[in-house]
């Protein structure tokens, strides 16, 4: 499945996720659904006691992460993305349509596969994220 283009536009993901510097990288990971017109990264960082979220620019993340599934063949184009950076290097694991249960919450799916990385410890969301009761609600 690897090619030029993927290789490089892995690695773009890792420079732009090294450029935010208020944690370390170490124990950084990308987690992404990517559909042919809708990106919806999340970031986390693990820490002693917690796992962090880092808000995404998704302007930033759009193209990058669009391109990359684009550089696939269509019979072999991935949903979700795991890019993990652990020490030096990177490990990236990739979800199939198929293989993703269309009855489970976004969210908690997402929790789930953050703790299969970092253990079982509170995810930390800054206000106005999944857990904020005090988030505004609308009823459409």
């Amino acid at each position: 499945m690897a090619n030029d283009e993927t290789d490089r536009l892995l690695g773009e993901i890792g420079q732009l996720l090294a450029e935010d510097t208020a944690y370390p990288l170490d124990g950084t990971l990308l987690y992404a659904c990517v559909r042919p017109s809708m990106v919806s990264p999340a970031i986390f960082k693990n820490r002693a006691n917690s796992i962090v979220y880092r808000g995404p620019d998704v302007d930033r993340w759009f193209h990058l992460l669009l391109d990359l599934l684009e550089a696939e063949e269509p019979k072999c184009r991935w949903a979700e993305i795991e890019y993990l950076i652990a020490g030096d290097t990177f490990e990236v694991a990739y979800t199939y349509p198929d293989e993703i249960d269309p009855d489970e919450d976004t969210f908690e799916r997402r929790d789930r596969i953050v703790r299969k990385y970092f253990g079982d410890k509170p995810i930390v969301y800054p206000l106005g994220l999944p857990d904020d009761d005090d988030a505004p609600y609308y009823d459409l």
